[in-house]
């Protein structure tokens, strides 16, 4: 799979936090998940490649092409995705495509439309009186209606429902499946991801821990649980992290099959990318 977006040593520092030589790659044909707790460093990124922030180091490529040398492109190739939304509420959908569709130099009203349709949205509502679920639908909607390669979208599904995040799912499916496209989306709802996510890419503290295959991860990782009195150095080393209680310890390891060889009676869950990803964190705590 070809690289559509590829970012290098990305740095951005503030007096609290820092971005540590943030490097990874975006490939077609497959929904990325960008994931990490709260105050990871997800926004921080987005906004440094989309050089909504200055960058104080690294470089971004779009299709093998630094950014910096034609950023213009670069954005008309590109849908983004807010949580905040960036829209004036006292405008209608009708008025503020009428300021944005401009902008793009492939927009299509036709495909634009038949997204309105699909989404139930009406060109005369104000979108200040949209829910937030459809206000998301609008920005997919503006963002899926140029010929955009690559959508870039910072935790649109926060504060959704279920049936609301689950049509999201659907949709990101149904604009990769042209081909030569590609999704990348931040959340901490990892739950979405275990339905929609090819690839997955961890960070914390600034600096990315993982970039794997999600399948890949699901695989090597397994929840293991038993009696404290297993719990000797042997097995603590061969997890990520683990918790005890006077009921026993739970942990997480991708040595399932070595702890079982030494330990018969301990037990294995499938582990979701929630343990996963929360093991990390606090390994690294």
């Amino acid at each position: 799979m070809a690289a559509i977006l590829e970012v290098s040593g990305l740095k951005k520092a503030y007096k609290n936090f820092e971005l540590k030589n943030v490097s990874f790659s975006i490939h077609e044909d497959c929904i990325t998940g960008f994931i990490g707790v709260n105050g990871a460093g997800k926004t921080t990124t987005i906004n440094a490649l989309l050089n909504l922030i200055h960058r104080d180091g690294g470089i971004v490529k779009f299709r093998g092409k630094d950014i910096s040398t034609d950023e213009k492109t670069f954005k008309d190739k590109i849908g983004v995705v807010f949580d905040s939304g960036c829209f004036y509420d006292e405008l209608t959908i009708k008025d503020m495509t009428a300021l944005l569709a401009p902008a793009y130099s492939e927009w299509d009203d036709h495909i634009y439309k038949q997204y309105l349709e699909r989404f139930s949205l009406q060109q005369e509502q104000t979108i200040g009186t949209l829910s937030k679920g459809m206000k998301m639908k609008y920005a997919l909607a503006l963002a899926s209606s140029h010929n955009a390669e690559l959508l870039i979208m910072d935790e649109p599904t926060s504060g959704l429902d279920p049936l609301m995040r689950e049509q999201f799912i659907n949709i990101l499916k149904s604009y990769i499946e042209p081909g030569g496209r590609a999704v990348f989306y931040s959340t901490h709802n990892t739950t979405d991801l275990d339905k929609s996510a090819d690839m997955l890419i961890m960070i914390n503290a600034g600096k990315i821990l993982f970039e794997e295959e999600k399948d890949f991860l699901l695989e090597k990782f397994r929840v293991v649980k038993g009696d404290v009195k297993y719990l000797s150095p042997d097995i603590k080393s061969l997890m990520l992290h683990f918790e005890k209680s006077k009921y026993g310890f739970t942990g997480i390891s991708d040595n399932a099959s070595k702890i079982k060889s030494l330990y018969p009676d301990v037990l294995f869950e499938r582990a979701s990318i929630e343990d996963i990803m929360l093991a990390y964190v606090k390994e690294g705590e």
